[in-house]
């Protein structure tokens, strides 16, 4: 088979596999459907398509890449045993680093003609591997006469043609006998100045490096390096040392070595960072389990809190979006947990689905209905569906309180708080930790050195933050404990697991959910273990948690049975199911508190008149009255049973129960109003997006299509080709191609040699196919030789309908 002429060759030569495998790593590829392998590889040398993919390349891919790109240059090529060479790493090292970047069409070509694409060139930038520009590159910035001076300074013939000349100066320079006797040559003092720049960076700052200098003028070290083009002028005040010159000093080398070892995430046995005693030491798989397993649970109650709170008093949205600070402060108080923790549950919620701006003219944050399902669910199948969300969300809750760029606070729920980073990174941390042993820790320093090694160009200043934050939620969640990944956690890790493995991983360690508590004599009930939910509903309305732990504490008073009586339980139905639902009989004090509140409660009644007060005991009414605590109330007694109160009925209730009184509201048809709340929720909402910049992935059914219309389309071109023979000059009918994929296409060409036919728009706005010699392309304009003329020609790329390949 002969060698690929282009990016589009290669992969036309490629099997259904290896186009399928490229789809599946670079999948902004396949969105729009290329139609035929040409525009496949037009988009994947695009500048925006190959950033993703250079973006994505561990640190040993990143540096195979540089090696090529710095032995080949943007038009030439490079042997693998040139490019294993230039690595400083066996073969069997450098070999599957390299396929990889083959399989993602960021190089081509067999292994004695290996070519990095000309997008992945501009994409690693001036200085791939720590090298500067090629002799001719670096050298060609001086003018005419220097160039001359350089060439017979150097015991050349100067032709005077400044473009033969530095040809011939490259030529010599390249040289690598030459070179190598022109360094051996050099002072130790310019011999130490080459030698900081040999490995990088290959620019430095120096007074006088744009004066021209004869080797008879030379003074200095720096003089006599500019003098023989060891070092080339980079502007004003800099120099550079040119490619050639600083592969001689590495002793051909590209790299110093392969970094293919990714950072350890703990010591080896027996040492430390010190050398002299055991890293972190691991716990005992079974007993982290069980902890983070507990700490799960929690996670669950605590967003199970929020949605009750927020049900019934749903927090305003503010009008630039978010909840207000206040708002934090009482879900504060009402999780028990810092403010971090807040909004980290606040947005854990959100981004499960749970809860949404209801998109009311007074909007609210209000539970979805979609938590109404959520709540009925077990524990396990509940925190399956926190992990799950809080591992591809891309919401950084810990950046709430922060400022930004104006200099306000960022809120939590707010739009200010995605990063395309968080979510890669909450992975590659969890992934980090399922490869180690069960119950080994990692410190956050470790495994952001792993973090930084599998994808350094992803990695920015956020990066350290977000793996400390990963660290802290993961634990806050239950996915690890004390450093070390549990093993529901490692379930969580598996994108293969859906969320019913998940939960049966947490189920397995937890406790089975008990239907019973224990009555004690001091108006306490102990729950044993995590309570079924229509148990812990109802005892909740009973009592309030006292503590919690291993076994949870509830504690009666008779503010909490009152709290039930208000909702409509009789102290009869009260008894009956704390009769059922306690493992021990229900103790007498705690009998006489139920039936003394409801013996008491509803004696005072509360309507609306401004607002009135009435008992049928007046004896009760008298002892209100004669209270100093009743006074903001100002009653006025209108008969022995009623009195009158200026304040509305919420406030009188307030008071009287402040007093350890139990009021009922009453209706106009005098009987007890029950208090039930009224529960909000939001229309149907969908989860929010993660905001990733990246693609969706393609279905693996779609990529063989995707495949299939490619195999059709290049057939369609065959065919195409050979309905029409005409003669070697007849031009091709041309699809019309997106101006970014015709500049790649054009890029290509240009540095192949190669030429191509182009539609292009005249002025009357009619399409002219004519056959053209890309020479250069930059920016929107492309410089190209009219075949038919020979003329040069300069045009936007807008006015280009087509391209095609002659």
């Amino acid at each position: 088979m002969p060698a690929p002429r282009s990016l589009a060759d290669d992969l036309r030569a490629r099997s259904d596999d290896a186009l399928a495998a490229l789809l599946a790593s670079r999948p902004d590829l396949a969105s729009p459907v290329p139609g035929d392998t040409a525009s496949l590889a037009a988009r994947a040398s695009t500048r925006v398509s190959t950033q993703r993919a250079v973006d994505r390349l561990s640190t040993p891919e990143l540096d195979v890449l540089e090696v090529l790109v710095a032995l080949a240059g943007p038009s030439g090529t490079a042997s693998l045993a040139d490019v294993v060479r230039a690595c400083s790493a066996p073969r069997t090292r450098v070999l599957p680093h390299l396929r990889r970047l083959l399989e993602l069409a960021l190089a081509w070509g067999p292994d004695a003609a290996l070519r990095p694409t000309r997008s992945a060139v501009d994409v690693l930038g001036a200085h791939p591997a720590g090298l500067g520009a090629p002799l001719a590159e670096a050298l060609g910035t001086r003018s005419p006469a220097r160039t001359r001076d350089l060439a017979e300074d150097l015991g050349l013939e100067a032709s005077g043609d400044p473009v033969a000349d530095l040809e011939a100066v490259a030529a010599h320079l390249g040289d690598p006998e030459r070179l190598q006797q022109l360094l051996g040559a050099a002072p130790a003092p310019a011999r130490e100045l080459l030698d900081r720049l040999t490995w990088g960076p290959p620019t430095g700052a120096v007074a006088g490096a744009d004066r021209s200098v004869r080797v008879e003028q030379a003074t200095s070290p720096l003089d006599w390096l500019l003098a023989r083009g060891l070092l080339a002028p980079a502007g004003p005040g800099h120099v550079v040392l040119p490619r050639e010159v600083a592969l001689a000093l590495r002793g051909g080398r590209v790299l110093q070595g392969l970094d293919d070892a990714p950072p350890a995430l703990v010591d080896a046995p027996g040492t430390s960072a010190a050398g002299t005693s055991a890293g972190s030491a691991a716990r005992r798989p079974e007993l982290l389990d069980g902890a983070a397993a507990g700490q799960a649970a929690e996670a669950v109650r605590l967003v199970e809190e929020l949605l009750d709170g927020w049900s019934t008093a749903p927090p305003p949205v503010l009008r630039a979006g978010g909840l207000g600070v206040r708002e934090l402060k009482r879900l504060t108080d009402r999780l028990d947990v810092d403010a971090e923790q807040a909004a980290f549950w606040a947005e854990l919620a959100r981004a499960a689905g749970l809860v949404a701006d209801d998109g009311e003219a007074d909007a609210a944050w209000a539970p979805t209905p979609a938590a109404d399902g959520w709540l009925d669910a077990a524990t396990p199948e509940r925190w399956a569906v926190l992990a799950q969300a809080w591992l591809r969300t891309s919401r950084v809750p810990a950046l709430v309180g922060e400022k930004d760029a104006r200099g306000t606070a960022r809120t939590a729920l707010s739009d200010d708080l995605d990063r395309t980073a968080a979510a890669p990174v909450r992975r590659a941390v969890l992934e980090a930790l399922a490869d180690l042993p069960p119950g080994t820790p990692a410190t956050a320093e470790r495994l952001e050195a792993r973090v930084r090694w599998q994808a350094p160009r992803r990695a920015g200043a956020l990066t350290g933050r977000l793996v400390g934050w990963t660290v802290r939620e993961a634990t806050w969640l239950g996915a690890t404990w004390l450093g070390a990944l549990a093993s529901h956690g490692r379930v969580l890790v598996d994108a293969s697991a859906d969320p019913g493995a998940l939960a049966g991983a947490l189920e397995a360690r937890l406790p089975a959910p008990v239907e019973q508590v224990l009555l004690q004599a001091d108006l306490t009930a102990v729950a044993p273990g995590p309570l079924v939910r229509a148990v812990a509903v109802e005892l909740s309305l009973l009592a309030d948690v006292d503590s919690r732990g291993g076994a949870t504490v509830y504690r009666f008073s008779a503010a909490s049975v009152r709290r039930a009586m208000d909702l409509g339980r009789s102290a009869d139905e009260a008894l009956t199911f704390l009769r059922g639902a306690s493992a021990t009989p229900v103790p007498q004090a705690l009998e006489v508190l139920v039936r003394d509140v409801a013996r008491r409660h509803g004696r005072l009644r509360v309507g609306v008149a401004s607002s009135y007060l009435r008992s049928d005991d007046e004896a009760a009414l008298a002892e209100v009255l004669a209270s100093r605590a009743a006074a903001p109330l100002r009653l006025r007694r209108l008969a022995p049973t009623v009195a009158a109160a200026q304040a509305d009925p919420a406030t009188v209730l307030h008071v009287l129960r402040g007093m350890g009184l139990a009021p009922a509201v009453e209706g106009a048809d005098d009987d007890v109003v029950l208090s039930a709340p009224v529960v909000r929720r939001t229309p149907p909402r969908t989860p929010p997006r993660p905001v990733t910049g990246e693609p969706p992935p393609v279905a693996p059914g779609a990529v063989a299509t995707v495949v299939a219309g490619l195999r059709a389309g290049d057939a369609e071109q065959v065919r195409r080709a050979s309905a029409a023979p005409g003669t070697p000059g007849t031009p091709p009918p041309l699809s019309a191609t997106d101006p970014a994929l015709a500049l790649a296409a054009l890029r290509e060409a240009a540095s192949a040699g190669r030429a191509v036919w182009l539609g292009l728009a005249d002025a009357a706005g009619r399409t002219v196919v004519r056959q053209y010699s890309p020479v250069h392309v930059d920016g929107g304009l492309v410089t190209a030789l009219d075949a038919e003329s020979g003329a040069v020609r300069t045009f936007s790329v807008h006015r280009i309908s087509g391209v095609a390949p002659v």
